[in-house]
């Protein structure tokens, strides 16, 4: 039985292209002399995720008036470092094509992430936060360990399921029991090993459980209540059936309305159906 995150994390990942791609896009966008058209270039160099951003900021996330026909004019009108993030988030879809099917269906895992993601990037337009791109992976990043687990663990993470369904006990309480860690661990161990923001670390880290978030406590939040929504709204599943516990301090700790939530389940709702066709195309 692993031990640690880390034995679950060695050899599991193909690192490859998407941390590859993360820190040559950080090098280029904190370039001084930098165009949009360089960005351009790295992302480019990936016709399929080329495909899948020009699908996503032509959708109705975005609701432009207009077409956008290239990268470069995304970029300026996006934004380098948002349309960076929305990059290494989306090409994360591509790393776990062995997770065994008969314990998660990863169609609807993702479009559980993908929900998540659009309640989280919703949480931050309301707050008005700057790039709220980087709001949308972490949701979108969330349940990142559950794969690995699924994958490398398969015969706990079986017992896990089972228990759950069995018990109605919350899936990743069961995980924590049964491997002494939970997918937030195993996630935030691979974004951490993979020198990714620490705000997208932690909020995977710790979106069960956001008091525990120290250094980044509002991404954190956000993805907890996010996270809820879309459990909530079942769209979509990780392999939990219940909704996790709600902290109502990461509610307080966004200092919103509950007045904003009604409008913000519809956005949600709208935009589901696009996003999953913008960002999984024949996928799913």
């Amino acid at each position: 039985m692993p031990r640690r995150p880390d034995d679950l994390i060695r050899g599991t990942v193909e690192v490859g292209t998407v941390q590859t791609m993360y820190h040559r896009l950080v090098q280029v966008i904190d370039h001084p002399h930098s165009s949009a058209a360089d960005v351009g270039k790295v992302i480019a160099e990936d016709p399929g995720l080329t495909a899948r951003l020009l699908r996503i900021v032509n959708s109705p996330i975005y609701g432009f008036p207009s077409r956008i026909d290239t990268v470069t004019q995304a970029i300026s009108i996006v934004g380098m470092t948002q349309l960076r993030d929305l990059a290494v988030g989306t090409s994360f879809m591509k790393l776990f094509s062995n997770v065994p099917s008969h314990l998660v269906d990863m169609g609807s895992f993702w479009r559980h992430s993908i929900a998540c993601g659009l309640a989280a990037r919703q949480l931050a337009a309301q707050r008005r936060e700057a790039n709220v791109e980087r709001f949308f992976v972490a949701g979108l990043l969330h349940d990142i360990g559950r794969p690995i687990i699924f994958m490398r663990a398969p015969l706990e993470a079986a017992a896990a399921l089972l228990e759950a369904n069995r018990t109605g006990q919350l899936l990743y309480q069961l995980e924590q029991k049964m491997l002494g860690f939970h997918h937030g661990a195993v996630g935030s161990t691979l974004l951490e090993r993979w020198r990714l923001p620490g705000g997208l670390v932690e909020a995977v880290a710790w979106h069960h459980t956001p008091r525990l978030s120290s250094k980044h406590p509002l991404e954190t939040a956000v993805v907890h209540v996010a996270d809820v929504i879309a459990n909530g709204l079942g769209l979509g599943s990780s392999g939990e059936h219940l909704v996790p516990l709600f902290d109502p301090a990461a509610w307080d700790l966004l200092d919103l309305s509950p007045s904003v939530l009604p409008g913000l389940f519809r956005q949600v709702e709208q935009q589901f159906n696009a996003a999953v066709d913008a960002i999984m195309g024949q996928e799913h």
